[in-house]
């Protein structure tokens, strides 16, 4: 499951970072690519912390799949 979850995330950054979009406004409202890739980011980092932890046992096998 976290594996998945990691696989889809780096390919989202993947796009982004290849065709990287300006920060706009919509109705007052804020777009910011920026923070949106650091937030991807942070997901690719807590998956392997879930990775890492299931590996080493410290989760039970079934909510590690």
């Amino acid at each position: 499951m976290y594996q998945t979850i990691k696989t889809q995330t780096l390919h989202l950054i993947a796009e982004l970072t290849a065709q990287p979009k300006p920060t706009y406004n919509i109705d007052g409202q804020a777009i910011q690519w920026s923070d949106y890739l650091k937030q991807l980011r942070e997901t690719v980092a807590w998956c392997d912390q879930q990775i890492a932890r299931c590996e080493s046992g410290i989760e039970e096998i079934t909510i590690c799949r």
